[in-house]
């Protein structure tokens, strides 16, 4: 492990007599055997498992609901979250440009804008990331992708900001959800108020 931050993370100023985990939060993996689990798909299942939890309050009739003119409905989060993860993060760790096409119901190889239809695009766009990121080895992981924003960082720490990323907008369909007076479900199956009751 080094004791300094990397070229992933410009703009970070670190002491040197700390290691990188301390000083930014950022870690350069120099020996993969101290970290087996660089990137684990199960975890990833998991996430979207639980955003898929959020989508399945969203009422029907509210798929194109959108708070304000010119921001995302339902849809169009549902959408992004599907092309993103195909188009530019699964084409990123092959090291290959980003392919994104937008979030609109034209991307959506024809298929009309209902509810079923967002849902299956967004499951097919899943199963075929996950057919690429199942073929990453170890090795793979360690390479260099660049991002859209021509940044060079390693492929399995591109793949945790893919994390963040859903959780990001995972969180605005629990705020809109919010807005609209639908009940969203605990993220771990417990409220703030339970876990509060239970804590001593």
């Amino acid at each position: 492990m080094q004791l300094c931050c990397s070229s992933d993370a410009p703009g970070f100023f670190c002491k040197p007599a700390l290691p990188a985990l301390y000083c930014c939060g950022y870690m350069e993996i120099t020996n993969p055997r101290e970290f087996p689990a660089l990137w684990d798909n199960d975890y990833w299942e998991k996430v979207r498992q639980r955003t898929l939890k959020v989508i399945a309050r969203i009422p029907p009739e509210k798929y194109d609901w959108r708070y304000a003119e010119g921001k995302f409905s339902f849809a169009d989060i549902i959408r992004h979250l599907a092309t993103i993860e195909r188009y530019m993060y699964a084409e990123n760790v092959q090291l290959k440009p980003s392919r994104y096409p937008g979030h609109g119901p034209e991307v959506a190889n024809g298929l009309d804008d209902s509810p079923a239809s967002v849902l299956a695009f967004f499951n097919q766009m899943h199963q075929e990331s996950m057919a690429i990121f199942s073929r990453l080895t170890a090795e793979d992981l360690q390479k260099r992708c660049e991002t859209p924003g021509g940044i060079s960082i390693t492929v399995w720490k591109w793949l945790r900001a893919m994390v963040e990323h859903e959780v990001h907008h995972r969180a605005q369909m629990y705020i809109y959800l919010g807005l609209l007076g639908i009940a969203t479900p605990p993220i771990y199956g417990l409220t703030s108020e339970e876990v509060r009751d239970r804590s001593r």
